[in-house]
Order: structure tokens, then sequence, then C-alpha cells
């Protein structure tokens, strides 16, 4: 009876008794990794903030306890004999199962795919949750800090030129291409394709350019959209999907 009571008080891989002490410093590191990776989420606005990241990593840290003690019972139950013990079953479920709650957060929108970063933080914070309840909680500080560089960084210290497509709809044709090619220029646009398109009209020639682009990331649709739309000879400009 006391074997078994000491395991429900926890039981560490080691077989030795957790205090709740113990055990409540591991829900609590849970808990403070979890916000940190779910606030970044929640200020960029993405679909699971907080509160979701808090629940995932403190869920994951009870099944992985759960585990534990669960193991630490039958050992304690069957002193002096025998027992094969399989680790890792319960757990896998968790990283496994986790899933699902990541595809709820994906989403397409105007044939673009929205919400994998947040799918992969939330699956990221499952097994970091599954570490903390393990007792690793100093790795599991070190790979939350890596996530939080990775969500808030990674972007701004390697720069990925990404390709767009922009649609330009303009009249008086060799004033409006010299001026398209020295914005571009100036702003570090380079054009890897042009598609063009002419339709006479007894006013003139309306020209329609398509052009794909790669775009630093320190420059925004935003920006080129705004500063294009204000030039006279510039009818249209609009961003179509590649």
């Amino acid at each position: 009876m006391e074997g078994i009571l000491s395991a429900l008080n926890g039981i560490d891989m080691f077989g030795q008794p957790l205090s709740i002490g113990t055990l409540l410093l591991r829900i609590a590191a849970a808990v403070f990794i979890g916000a940190m990776i779910g606030i970044d989420r929640e200020i960029k606005n993405r679909p699971a903030g907080m509160r979701t990241h808090v629940l995932v990593c403190v869920g994951a840290a009870l099944v992985s306890l759960i585990e534990q003690q669960t193991i630490a019972a039958v050992l304690l139950l069957n002193q002096g004999s025998m027992v094969g013990v399989s680790m890792g079953r319960i757990t896998t479920s968790v990283v496994s199962g986790v899933g699902f709650l990541g595809a709820g957060t994906i989403f397409m929108s105007e044939h673009k795919i929205s919400g994998l970063t947040t799918a992969a933080s939330l699956w990221c914070t499952a097994c970091i949750g599954l570490a903390v309840g393990s007792g690793f909680i100093l790795m599991s500080l070190m790979t939350g800090a890596i996530v939080l560089v990775i969500l808030r960084m990674m972007q701004k210290i390697i720069h990925v030129h990404t390709l767009k497509k922009l649609e330009v709809q303009f009249v008086h044709r060799q004033e409006t291409l010299s001026f398209l090619s020295e914005y571009f220029s100036q702003k570090g646009c380079g054009i890897l394709d042009v598609d063009f398109h002419a339709e006479a009209r007894p006013e003139g020639n309306l020209y329609t350019n398509m052009y794909t682009l790669t775009m630093p990331n320190r420059i925004s649709y935003v920006d080129i959209i705004e500063t294009l739309s204000e030039h006279p000879n510039i009818r249209r400009v609009r961003t179509r999907n590649l």
C-alpha cells in the first residue's frame, strides 16, 4: 500500500518519488512555455492563440506524467518479479493526435493556404509538453526559446525573396514602362517575367502587363500598389496568384 501511495504522489523515470511541488513545477513550466509561444501567435492574430497553446502544452505534459505514473505503479506492484514495460505508447498518441487540432488552424483563402506555421507551433508545443512532463525541463525551456526565435526572428535573419505577380494597367506605354522599370529597380524587385496585353481604344491604347517579381521581405504589396496607383498613367494595379 505504501508503494502504491508513493506512485500516486509521483515517480520519476528513475523510480524515485516526486513531491507535489515537483509535479506543480512541471505543470507550471508547461504553462509558461505554452504561453510564451501562444502569445507570439496571438499578437499576430493567428487562429490558435495563447490559451490554445497553453492547453496543448499542459495536456501533453499531463499525458507524459500519467504514463510515468502508470509504469511506476506497475513496477511497484510487481517488485521482485520480471515485468516488461513498454514506454512511449501513450505519448506517441499525443504526437499524432495533436495533428487533428493543427489541421483546424489551416485554411485556404483566395487560393492561398494559411495557418501552417500555427499548426506546426501547436505540434511542437505538444512535444515540448511531453518533454516537460517527462522531467526534461531545461531541455524544454531551451526548445521553447528556439521556437520563439524561429517564429519571431527567422524571417528577419534569413531573407527569402518571394515570388509575386503584379498586374499593372496603364496608358502612354514608353513613359510608363520607363517609370515602372526604374521604380522596381529602386525597390530591389527583380523582374523574372512579363506577360503583356494591348487593347486598342479610340482615345488611345490600354496596356496590361503581368509582372512576375522577386520581392525583398522589407517590401510589401501595399506599398507598391499605393505608389503605383498614384501615377497619372496607371489605371489599375492589383495582385494575382502565381
